[in-house]
């Protein structure tokens, strides 16, 4: 077992973004496997019906979890104690379980909600950690292909989706942001089931803990000017202009290259 650990904690030089091909090449070619990716499923889910495109998902998603227990495993093994603030229910956590979801979801109208919120919230924080990875990338290899995997699979399925089977409806969107506000929810519960416990740890689900202030830009800047209710208010709805510039974009894109055509009526 400790064989198998050391393989699989086993170190490369820190991947960097936008660099000389020697410092960035891991970089550069999770985004050309990313762009294929994309390619591949789009044509895939234009012609999948639902259980074949739940086939799909499902798969995703235990690959995945897979990746991810593994990436528990090392964070463990490498400090020889639980690391709380890498526990699996980040933003960015939440698609695996969702993929699993849809994939075993026998309720049509749960899976408008999921797909509307992977192909949409989703999609740009796949996106955004794929093409700025600078706080994801360390020395270990097996990590490094762990969160290429998982943020590549968030974008090429969630964009994929986007363009092939998202309804172009600002209803069917804020269907998306309801699965946002539950996983929100979850979050804030989780952070204070934790709290109480008095555990001297770094625990910041969603950054959203108050304990330890959020990290993303912007809202970075936002948290000490205003009460922590307000900033839960001002994350909800950054989070859902940002989804909804990735809406605007299924839109344009399916009406300028697929050529669909639809009314701005029809988007209500």
């Amino acid at each position: 077992m400790k064989f198998l650990l050391d393989l699989l904690n086993s170190d490369m030089m820190r991947p960097e973004a936008y660099q000389s091909f020697s410092k960035s090449w891991f970089h550069y070619l999770s985004l050309v496997i990313t762009l294929l990716v994309i390619i591949m499923l789009t044509r895939k889910f234009k012609v999948a019906d639902d259980k074949k495109l739940k086939s799909i998902l499902l798969v995703f998603g235990i690959v995945m979890i897979i990746l991810e227990i593994y990436k528990q495993i090392i964070f463990t093994y490498q400090t020889n104690a639980y690391q709380w603030y890498a526990f699996p229910f980040q933003f960015c956590s939440t698609p695996m379980y969702l993929f699993i979801i849809y994939g075993l979801n026998k309720n049509h109208k749960v899976d408008q909600y999921l797909l509307s919120f992977l192909a949409t919230y989703s999609t740009f924080a796949g996106i955004a950690v794929m093409l700025y990875p600078a706080d994801v990338f360390i020395e270990t290899i097996g990590i490094n292909i762990q969160t290429m995997v998982h943020h590549g699979l968030m974008a090429a399925v969630g964009f994929s989706l986007l363009i092939t089977k998202f309804k172009l409806s600002i209803k069917y969107f804020i269907k998306g942001s309801t699965v946002f506000a539950i996983l929100m929810t979850l979050a804030m519960i989780i952070i204070n089931i934790f709290n109480m416990q008095g555990i001297d740890a770094t625990f910041n689900m969603f950054f959203i803990n108050e304990r330890f202030g959020s990290h993303l830009p912007i809202l970075m800047d936002i948290e000490p000017l205003v009460p922590h209710l307000a900033f839960l208010a001002i994350y909800l709805f950054g989070f859902s202009f940002v989804a909804s510039i990735i809406f605007m974009i299924g839109y344009l894109f399916r009406t300028i290259i697929y050529k669909e055509k639809y009314k701005l009526i029809d988007l209500f």
